[in-house]
Formats: C-alpha cells, sequence, structure tokens
C-alpha cells in the first residue's frame, strides 16, 4: 500500500480541472453489490473511486476529475453517493442532509464518471447497523471527534466497506476534511488496506468559502458571517509569510553572514541593521502564537455580527500526522490550521495547510 497527495491552489481561488473530453456520457446507476461486483474492470488499467454523500457541487466535480486524469481514458472512474447514518449524532442532521440523486448524475457525467454506485442503508447494511465497526482510536477523538463523538467510527467503517466493495486502485479525497483524510491514511496503512490515498485541495467560491453541501442552508446574511472563517485562515497564513519573510531577511545582516550589516552601515542604516539583527537574534517568530492569535481575533470579531453571530467550535494549529496541538515553539514543519463553527444552524469546517521554517 502506498499512498500519495497531489498538490494545488489552496487560496481562495477554486481550483479547477480540466474536464474530460467524453465528457456527459451518462453514467452507469448501480444499486446493489452485485451489480457494482458485475461491472467489469478495466483490462490493464485502474479504476479509481470518490466517496460522497450526495449533493455533488464544483468542488465534488474537481475530486471526480482528479480521478478521470489519474485513471486516464482507459481507465475507470466509479463515484459512490450514500448518505451514511452511522457518521450522524442526531436524526434531525440525517433527515436534513440533502439528497439529490438526479442532480448529482448529471454533474458526475460532466465530471467524467463511468458508473454511480447509489445503494440503499439495507444494501450497505443488510441486517441493520453493523455489530462490528472500526474504530478511529485518538485521533478520532480530537476537534471534530470530540464535538461529534463516534462520527469518525462510522466514517471509516463506511470507508472500509466501501473500499472492500469498489476495490479501486486509487481513492480520492478532498482536503477540506483534512482530520477525515488523515484518519483515511491511517486506517488504509494500518490494516493494509491495497489502496493508494490521495488528497485534492479544497475548492472555494470567489468569495473564499470552502465549497460544502451545507452552504445551501446559508442565508445571505449568514454567509457573510461565515466568510469569517477563510478570512481567518489566510490572514494567519500570510501572518506566518511575512514573519518568515522578515527572519529571513533578518538573517542575512546577521555578523559573520553574507556581510549585508557592514554593507547597511557603511550605506548609514546601522539602525535598520541593529533592528534586523534583533530579529534574527529572537526566536524564529514565536509563530505559532502568532498564527493562532491573528486567526482568534477575526473570529472573535465575527462572534459579536448582530443577528448572525458565528459561534466558534475550535480553532486549532495541529500536526498533520495526529491531529495533536503544535507546541508554540515549534519552528519548523507541517502544519494543519483547523477551525469549526456554527451560523445560524448550519455547522461549517474550514482548514489551511502551513509549513513552519519554509518561506511561503
Amino acid at each position: 500500500m502506498t499512498t500519495s497527495s497531489r498538490t494545488g491552489n489552496t487560496g481562495p481561488t477554486a481550483l479547477q480541472g480540466t474536464a474530460p473530453a467524453f465528457q456527459g456520457t451518462t453514467p452507469a446507476l448501480l444499486r446493489t453489490a452485485a451489480e457494482l461486483d458485475a461491472l467489469p474492470r478495466p483490462a490493464g488499467a485502474e479504476r479509481a473511486v470518490v466517496m460522497t454523500m450526495g449533493a455533488l457541487h464544483e468542488g465534488h466535480a474537481t475530486l471526480i476529475r482528479a480521478a478521470r486524469e489519474a485513471a486516464g481514458p482507459d481507465g475507470q472512474v466509479v463515484v459512490t453517493v450514500f448518505v451514511n447514518p452511522l457518521q450522524f449524532g442526531e436524526a434531525a442532521d440525517l433527515d436534513r442532509y440533502p439528497r439529490t440523486l438526479d442532480a448529482d448524475l448529471e454533474t458526475a457525467a460532466a465530471a467524467g464518471a463511468d458508473a454511480v454506485f447509489a445503494p440503499g442503508v439495507d444494501e450497505v447494511y443488510p441486517g441493520g447497523e453493523p455489530q462490528v465497526r472500526i474504530t478511529a482510536g485518538p485521533m478520532g477523538e480530537r476537534l471534530e471527534g470530540a464535538s461529534r463523538p463516534g462520527h469518525f467510527d462510522g466514517m471509516l467503517t463506511v470507508v472500509a466497506k466501501l473500499l472492500h466493495l469498489t476495490r479501486p486502485d486509487e481513492a480520492f479525497y478532498g482536503q477540506k476534511d483534512a482530520q477525515q483524510l488523515a484518519l483515511i491514511r491511517r486506517m488504509v496503512r494500518d490494516l493494509n488496506f491495497g489502496v493508494r490515498i490521495t488528497g485534492v485541495p479544497t475548492v472555494r467560491d470567489p468569495d473564499g468559502l470552502a465549497l460544502s453541501s451545507r452552504n445551501r442552508f446559508l442565508s445571505p446574511q449568514e454567509r457573510h458571517t461565515a466568510l469569517a472563517l477563510p478570512r481567518a485562515l489566510f490572514a494567519a497564513r500570510d501572518r506566518l509569510a511575512a514573519q518568515q519573510a522578515l527572519h529571513e531577511r533578518a538573517k542575512a545582516t546577521a555578523p559573520g553572514g553574507d556581510g549585508r550589516a557592514a554593507g547597511l552601515n557603511r550605506l548609514g542604516e546601522a539602525r535598520a541593521a541593529a533592528d534586523a539583527q534583533a530579529v534574527a537574534l529572537a526566536r524564529p517568530n514565536g509563530a505559532p502564537a502568532a498564527v493562532r492569535a491573528t486567526a482568534h481575533a477575526i473570529l472573535e470579531e465575527a462572534a459579536t455580527r448582530g443577528k448572525h453571530p458565528l459561534v466558534l467550535d475550535y480553532l486549532a494549529l495541529v500536526d498533520p500526522a495526529d491531529f495533536t496541538e503544535i507546541p508554540d515553539d515549534r519552528e519548523s514543519g507541517e502544519a494543519v490550521l483547523a477551525v469549526a463553527a456554527r451560523v445560524g444552524e448550519t455547522r461549517l469546517i474550514d482548514n489551511i495547510p502551513l509549513t513552519f521554517g519554509a518561506l511561503s
């Protein structure tokens, strides 16, 4: 088993894929495991799968296009559409989740899917909820797991079942659900699934809001408040980039460096050189604390906004390997800045990857 990660733009601009030349071909609609099993596998080519709960939008279409590109014209792309009851803590949330299969088929076709597997609950869980399930472990109890107990156990259980049913060579998931992606990768590695797991960067609307099936529940005023989530993430990213750039520039003035401090002194800029040297000798930023503070300031302002305030669930700067908090003295390495909040009746999540100790 190997894992991979495709990289791309994670800023406000949506990642746009190139639609295949054969887009628009109606994908086969499969309702049962037997029908899926009877789907011929491509000879000498790969099968790629994209797992969804339906209500497909451009974010899902981007995943399907990425799968199409990876599988190639001779490969096969299977999209699963299944609203998994094990992932919902409350029946009301399950009932509220949008179901738009006809529109989903059109979206899947336009993005290049060959087949859509849309089973009913009885097909996936014959005889009722499974007694044997996948347990997410300690990572599944943090952040989203703490806010939604049991959610990740249910998610991993259905992902494991769908991986067995679809038997893909490669499976594609959105980086918007970063903790979910990390847990799937861990499950695949720990349990020796023979599949590559590929993450696809978050797709955003032009205003920066990450695409989500839940966005349709936001009123215009609530959406305006919800924009604090991406604004906080991007501001924190920019703060980190600015601090790291200043630190790199300051290091160049250090005695014994490249001689720029002496050059600045000769130009009569001794004070500037001294100030830069002070920054260079400081710890490289206290960057994690600065990142958290920058994002918190924007989210706290949105929490005071009139009739449609943002109610913060969590803001966390975590290690992408296990979703534990990054310490304030971290000077290098990868991180994920993740946020969850409720606006009105709608709960939203978002995140952005960060790299400490490297210029953006």
